[in-house]
């Protein structure tokens, strides 16, 4: 893997080289792959330097022209305005104060819960756990909200649609259209309610 070279000198003499490099969480490359099969395009912005950038990349499966090295804050916050020019929903993750412009510009904010409290606060959504598995999950659970949503619409409307024309027109007593209201609403509540049997398959 690329590593970050530091000179170590003394008085102008060189004493050595120390080679740095982040660890790749074991788990990184899955959550890659998982976020692919949902249909998303992963890029990469970091600050470190283009060798190391494209060493990690391809340990966890990010493609590398979809890779960006040596970028600044305000270079990944126009790289994220650049995405979504180009008509592209936008979703950041990041840890570190670097990130909190790109995470304030994207539609959607993930932060690392070990990140740094600035990041933290500005990202919309702050993850527990530190790897990026914790993202898919919450992508996961908020397609089942919204599938949810637009279940519990399409059986209100339902009831509606159907039961307000025929206490109308007398076909339904007062009573029982009252019943079908109530049912319509206990319905919806108790599909939101299986959301709590949702787990998280990563």
């Amino acid at each position: 893997m690329g590593k970050t070279a530091m000179w170590v000198a003394r008085d102008r003499e060189l004493l050595g080289i120390i080679a740095v490099a982040d660890g790749v969480r074991e788990t990184s490359r899955q959550a890659i792959a998982e976020m692919t099969s949902l249909g998303l395009s992963v890029y990469m912005l970091t600050g470190d330097n283009h060798k190391t950038a494209q060493a990690i990349a391809q340990s966890v499966g990010i493609a590398a022209e979809r890779v960006f090295a040596e970028v600044l804050p305000e270079q990944k916050a126009e790289m994220v305005k650049k995405l979504q020019r180009e008509g592209n929903v936008v979703g950041m993750v990041g840890d570190g104060i670097n990130d909190a412009p790109a995470l304030a510009t994207a539609e959607i904010g993930f932060a690392i819960g070990s990140g740094t409290d600035v990041a933290i606060e500005t990202a919309d959504i702050a993850l527990l756990r530190g790897d990026l598995l914790s993202v898919v999950t919450a992508i996961r659970l908020s397609k089942a909200t919204i599938k949810k949503i637009r279940q519990n619409l399409f059986w209100a409307f339902g009831y509606n649609s159907l039961g307000v024309p025929l206490a109308a027109l007398g076909f339904i007593s007062p009573v029982i259209a009252g019943a079908a209201m109530a049912l319509s609403s206990v319905s919806v509540v108790s599909n939101s309610l299986l959301l709590r049997r949702f787990r998280s398959t990563v």
